[in-house]
């Protein structure tokens, strides 16, 4: 059994939902989790599971071992400075708001002149939810490799792990794997309007769209071989899928969709701009 680090959270809302969720599942001691949520409803919910609550930043923090910051970009500086007061030198802080870099969270965490050292940036993904998430992970030479390996723990129990080097990085994970899935999820939508179009039942249309997605999925994960390899594959000279393709070539699909992620990159790094003074 894996051993767990005392944790706060400083945000309850999805992402920490799926992060305690994770740790409990695999034997992680409730006791060792701190909350601290400001909306009454969601503290309910987390006392039910057994572990401790704040409304607001208290002596508690400075108890826990590691701190994962899980709140909105534009909310960040002034939580972090809330938080300060019981921050300890070997504290790991964790963060995974969007768009806000290391440098600024070194500064408020410490000083212009000292930033505070131990930090790691992080960019999960909404399938974190179901155990299938996948993370995008940064952290300044300053943090050392015992907290990179706990940290990498600690996310690991909700998916995978990628460590990429420093804040744009995170920022092309935001726009890659951090909104990907609303770029699989709008793919979904398309393929069960386009049944439903052909004459399928909602119900058909989208059983055939999800396995359909799933399969291709594990297909490409269990492969030696690359996507446009698979993709040739079931592509017949003259037949329907090479039909359908034609279209998406018609529609630059595959250039809307670099595009999109450029765009979600550039915003990324509009955020840090915005919210990391």
């Amino acid at each position: 059994m894996a051993t767990f680090p005392s944790v706060a959270f400083i945000g309850g809302g999805n992402m920490a939902n799926a992060l305690v969720s994770g740790m409990l599942a695999q034997g992680c001691p409730a006791e060792q989790v701190h909350v601290v949520e400001v909306v009454d409803a969601l503290q309910a919910q987390w006392r039910a599971r057994s572990v401790s609550v704040s409304g607001a930043p208290d002596q508690l923090l400075g108890e826990r071992q590691v701190w994962i910051f899980a709140v909105k970009p534009q909310q960040m500086r002034e939580v972090v400075m809330q938080c300060r007061p019981w921050l300890k030198p070997d504290t790991l802080v964790i963060s995974i708001a969007a768009g806000i870099s290391i440098e600024s969270l070194g500064k408020w965490l410490g000083n212009e002149t000292v930033p505070f050292a131990n930090i790691v940036r992080c960019m999960p993904n909404t399938p974190a939810l179901v155990g299938a998430g996948v993370t995008g992970m940064s952290a300044p030479t300053t943090t050392n490799a015992a907290d990179r390996d706990k940290a990498t723990a600690l996310l690991s129990t909700v998916g995978e792990v990628v460590w990429v080097d420093g804040d744009r990085a995170i920022d092309a994970v935001t726009a890659l794997s951090g909104s990907g899935p609303a770029y699989v999820f709008l793919f979904l939508e398309s393929l069960i309007k386009g049944g439903l179009a052909l004459g399928l039942s909602e119900s058909q249309a989208r059983d055939l769209a999800l396995s359909t997605l799933a399969g291709a999925t594990k297909l490409a994960q269990q492969s030696t071989e690359s996507p446009s390899v698979l993709r040739e594959r079931v592509t017949s000279k003259g037949g329907t899928t090479a039909a359908a393709l034609d279209v998406f070539a018609q529609q630059s699909f595959g250039q809307a969709v670099v595009q999109a992620m450029a765009a979600a990159d550039r915003r990324a790094a509009e955020l840090s701009i915005e919210f990391g003074k």
